[in-house]
């Protein structure tokens, strides 16, 4: 009897209780109340839409920093302007000030007071206020305009506006085009260009499980660092490091929860996500599985390997190539598991599904098929021809320009341009700049790794590309050392003044125009880069990209027009964006079972002393040893490490806040799962996790690792727990259940 009246009114209960789907969508804030409040709610938000967006008052966009121009996210979590985001986001700073006694990289880094931190190098922006400008672009732009009059008359309006925009204030400004121009928005940022460098974990903490576990789930890496956003005596922006600076007091700092959560606890995500590309076609598809990202996954396989095998000999190189060797494998997984995954799960022809849908709609009616009617036939013939230049493309910039000597060489055109004239001032700034510029490459520079690099790579052109697309130069060369590729290497590299800090310094101190001609990698440079990738591919792909863009315009004003009821949400584009959705577990595959979060037992489970990606330090051993987890334990006892949420998120999202139903922070993202690698271009409902550090770890690592709980100090802890309407009516449920059983 008890076993029926259960299961009864559980059924009552899932019928009457909002599915926890995951939700597509990177929604602009300043439309939250008009296009998802409710839903929302429904999900477990207890925050009005003011409190999320505003621009009179306090909201949640306040705690939200872009990085640069959008690298990475973070966010504000004390009145001090203290700033959390990712590990990898900070990684360049983190790598930049280590050195072999001051290894960073290894050994961590905690600033114990002001005084300590470190000058970052790069910006942080809040986002004032966005508004829809769409009214003073769109009306403008003629149906008689061709694509690529359209794109520069956007241009020049857009210029405009934001030239206004920006004498009204000390604001950056800033117009970005939505729903393949269909749209445009106008975005005010307060730029801070003092952040300071506050703490880190060691990379056995922050990158705990390297490639080996990059974009996959069960993850136990604490993926964050720690910067401090600085302003001038009256708490302005300033535009760079200054000893007068204080620490900027933000409009709004997150509260941060340690609470308990549970699985289908609301969860809500802000941040600067970069790009997807949902409305791909499928002759996109068919590339980019065909041709393009094959090829990338080969090429920088190839490069990893070279420079994974000298890291491993010595230290200095570690340290040198350790943001560089991060940066291409980071990509090289994802592409790898973006072909998989868009293969797996069919995206093609669920994409040539909708375009049928989409052909079939706009012959119903003669003035939608007059519209419409070049639609699909400029995507055919767009992708047909950018197909035989794409690989030829990519290996332009992956392959050759992937070559740090030659990519040196490239930058010298402007110390060439001006030593080709009299003006001799001019010359003098060249010079000096080339000077700077040679400093800073060659500080981390191992010739034994790029005249490696440079052996595949240009190996792998010579055998690659059809002998039509090679240039002249480039063949000769090859002929001249009989397809010797080292042997050319060796040659090349032990002349050249690009691969030599004493020969580029010494050729600075009286440059000649003629050596730098001379020499093979500007010569490389100059055929592969300038004149076949930018010059003579870019004029066929301005051409292509006409009919492709066009194409994209109006395939999605016309999808728009065919479902009205619909809420489409506009592809990532480095703007500010909230997701919602909840804490949730998931099944990847047939009889698998993922739980929603990891523990630190998995990182001792995990532990391979002769793995540099597994290591594990011996104070994290005695902290797991002595159980000392403190006050960021959960009520079961464990020390939870990552969590799973089914937000929708994209690269730019890393650091990107966590924040649970009532605007607390629970988290920080840096990940998504291998499973749903497509997300970018299909977004996949069931599939679709978001990977983040549990802020109980972060929390756990900078008090009881690292012993600055000076930084735990200035946060404002939230330790109760907060209420989700899902959890209170399976209480209630749970309740009537025992009630109806008496």
């Amino acid at each position: 009897m008890r076993q029926i009246a259960l299961a009864f009114i559980a059924a009552l209960f899932l019928l009457s209780t909002p599915s926890a789907k995951a939700d597509e969508g990177m929604w602009l804030p300043m439309f939250v109340k008009r296009l998802n409040y409710v839903d929302m709610q429904k999900q477990g938000l207890q925050l009005t839409p003011e409190e999320i967006y505003s621009v009179n008052n306090s909201s949640l966009k306040d705690a939200i920093v872009r990085l640069g121009g959008g690298f990475c996210t973070g966010e504000i979590i004390s009145d001090q302007g203290l700033m959390l985001t990712n590990h990898h986001c900070g990684f360049n700073v983190i790598q930049e000030n280590s050195t072999k006694e001051n290894n960073y990289l290894r050994d961590g880094f905690w600033a114990m007071n002001n005084e300590e931190e470190i000058p970052a190098g790069f910006s942080v922006s809040f986002l004032v206020k966005m508004e829809d400008v769409t009214k003073d672009i769109l009306p403008l732009l003629g149906v008689e305009l061709t694509e690529g009059q359209r794109a520069a008359k956007a241009d020049s309006l857009i210029k405009a506006i934001e030239e206004t925009a920006s004498t009204d204030n000390d604001y950056d400004v800033q117009i970005k085009s939505f729903y393949n121009g269909n749209e445009y928005y106008i975005f005010i940022y307060e730029t801070f260009g003092d952040v300071r460098f506050v703490g880190a974990p060691p990379s056995s903490i922050g990158k705990y499980g390297g490639d080996t576990d990059n974009w996959m789930w069960p993850r136990h890496t604490g993926d964050f660092t720690l910067f401090r956003v600085y302003a001038d005596a009256d708490n302005k922006p300033t535009k760079e490091y200054s000893e007068d600076n204080k620490p900027y007091t933000p409009k709004h700092s997150l509260p941060v929860n340690i609470a308990d959560r549970k699985a289908g606890d609301y969860s809500m995500i802000f941040g600067y996500p970069g790009s997807t590309d949902r409305y791909l076609s499928s002759y996109g598809v068919e590339m980019a599985v065909n041709i393009s990202q094959p090829a990338i996954v080969k090429l920088r396989r190839q490069v990893l390997d070279i420079y994974e095998a000298e890291m491993a000999k010595d230290e200095q190189t570690y340290i040198n190539y350790a943001d560089k060797q991060a940066s291409v494998a980071n990509y090289w997984k994802y592409f790898k598991g973006q072909t998989a995954g868009l293969k797996r799960l069919k995206i093609y022809d669920k994409k040539k599904a909708e375009e049928d849908a989409f052909e079939a709609w706009i012959a119903k009616e003669n003035d939608r098929a007059e519209e419409y009617k070049n639609v699909i036939s400029n995507y055919d013939e767009g992708y047909q021809e950018l197909s035989k230049i794409i690989l030829k493309s990519t290996y332009d910039i992956e392959a050759i320009y992937r070559i740090e000597s030659v990519s040196l060489a490239w930058r010298s055109r402007g110390l060439l341009a001006a030593l080709n004239t009299d003006d001799e001032e001019k010359q003098a700034k060249a010079i000096e700049s080339a000077k700077a510029s040679a400093q800073k490459h060659f500080k981390e520079f191992s010739y034994t790794i790029d005249k490696q690099v440079f052996a595949a790579m240009v190996k792998a052109y010579s055998m690659d590309i059809p002998k039509e697309q090679k240039p002249e130069m480039f063949k000769q060369l090859v002929n001249k050392f009989k397809g010797d590729f080292n042997k050319m290497a060796d040659k090349i590299y032990s002349n050249s003044i690009f691969t030599s800090s004493e020969r580029m310094m010494d050729f600075l101190e009286k440059p000649k125009a003629s050596s730098i001609e001379k020499d093979y990698l500007y010569q490389i440079a100059k055929t592969i880069i300038l004149e076949d990738y930018v010059q003579n591919l870019g004029t066929q792909k301005r051409a292509i990209n006409e009919k492709l863009d066009n194409a994209g315009r109006l395939y999605l004003k016309g999808i728009r027009e065919m479902n009205p009821t619909k809420a489409y949400a506009p592809d990532a584009n480095s703007t500010m964006r909230v997701t919602y959705g909840s804490v949730k577990d998931y099944f990847p595959r047939d009889a698998v079972y993922y739980n929603y979060y990891t523990t630190i037992e998995g990182i001792m489970e995990k532990e391979d002393p002769k793995n540099p990606e597994f290591l594990v330090p011996a104070k994290l051993k005695e902290l797991y040893k002595a159980k000392d987890y403190g006050q960021y334990a959960n009520s079961k006892g464990e020390m939870i490490v990552n969590f799973i949420s089914n937000n929708d998120i994209t690269g730019g999202n890393s650091g990107s806040p966590v924040i649970n139903g009532r605007g607390e922070l629970i988290g920080t993202a840096f990940d998504g799962n291998w499973e749903a690698m497509s997300g970018d271009i299909a977004f996949e409902t069931e599939l679709q996790r978001t990977i983040s550090v549990d802020i109980r770890y972060t929390l756990f690592i900078i008090d009881k690792y690292a012993g600055a709980k000076h930084l735990i100090d200035e946060m404002n802890i939230i330790r109760e727990l907060s209420p989700n309407p899902n959890t209170i009516k399976e209480e209630k449920v749970e309740e009537a259940a025992t009630e109806t059983a008496e």
